[in-house]
């Protein structure tokens, strides 16, 4: 373990997509481009924007090409697309996503009743994705679900969450998210999968997507910290949940993410205030409050 916590993180914002498609009325494409954009003002890095799957599925992403097409793009920032089949790498390509998501669960449970097959056969259908998005220059990223816990399982054990982080290294991913889509694990057993997913992978090249459902989620990123992980995910304001696993709450809210990470001094090259703003946007587009405490506890100090 590190005495030291990195002095750099990179935070994946994924509001707009992983956070917005659980979102049960429509979220017209202004709006998901105002969001966008300011969330690129606030200084991301890299935004997860839109996905290219099937409207009959999602239809909260049907306006995905509309999104991408009118956001105002941030040098420097990787606009991201989630994209399960050649299908929706066309669509990704055509729209200049800079970065593809494939994805793939830990828990064979759950990549059953998810995608009616095998996490080894799931995993195999992305070979054309990930060939067409090295072919064609793109960077590719893999998404692990349920790797520290499953609705229908339960435990994931540590040598199956090792063997996708394998499968998807073979495909070629540039960067690998480790996802705790329930929100179960605690900071032990989050650095005991870390450590497993870094066995077989770059250390430097991992990403944590923790959810918030039993308030462990800002925990399990410290606990990732002292191991020495760089990349984070989160939303804004704490949208989203997992429309496949019941009860799953939101993923961590940025804002929360961002403060955490300013008190310990750690750069991230994003505007707090830019991204409360934001996230204030949204929540009052959906009729609710947010649901990050920082958020909530930085809006109220400016109205006193």
């Amino acid at each position: 373990m590190h005495n030291q916590l990195p002095k750099h993180v990179k935070i994946v914002e994924v509001g707009p997509r992983d956070g917005l498609q659980n979102e049960k009325e429509a979220v017209s494409a202004a709006v998901k481009i105002e969001l966008v954009d300011r969330l690129s003002r606030a200084g991301f890095t890299n935004i997860e924007a839109a996905s290219f799957v099937s409207p009959k599925w999602v239809p909260q992403m049907a306006t995905s090409a509309e999104v991408m097409a009118g956001i105002a793009r941030r040098p420097g920032t990787l606009y991201s697309a989630l994209t399960p089949n050649m299908q929706g790498f066309e669509a990704a390509l055509a729209a200049q996503a800079d970065e593809v998501v494939i994805f793939g669960s830990a828990s064979e449970a759950f990549s059953q009743r998810n995608i009616n097959c095998s996490i080894a056969e799931s995993i195999a259908r992305f070979e054309p994705v990930a060939k067409a998005a090295k072919d064609n220059g793109l960077r590719l990223r893999g998404s692990i679900s349920c790797a520290f816990g499953c609705p229908y399982q339960g435990d994931v054990p540590l040598d199956a969450v090792a063997d996708v982080v394998g499968r998807m290294r073979d495909l070629g991913c540039d960067e690998i998210d480790i996802a705790d889509t329930i929100g179960v694990s605690t900071p032990r057993k989050t650095q005991a999968v870390m450590e497993t997913a870094a066995r077989a992978f770059a250390l430097d090249r991992i990403s944590g997507h923790f959810h918030d459902t039993y308030g462990q989620a800002l925990a399990n990123i410290y606990a990732s910290l002292e191991l020495g992980v760089t990349i984070f995910h989160s939303s804004v304001s704490g949208l989203g949940g997992c429309p496949y696993a019941k009860g799953a709450t939101g993923n961590v809210a940025t804002e929360d993410v961002v403060y955490m990470l300013n008190g310990l001094g750690i750069e991230t090259g994003i505007a707090l205030d830019i991204v409360v703003e934001a996230g204030a946007f949204i929540s009052q587009h959906l009729g609710r409050k947010g649901a990050s405490r920082a958020g909530n506890a930085l809006l109220a100090k400016r109205t006193l």
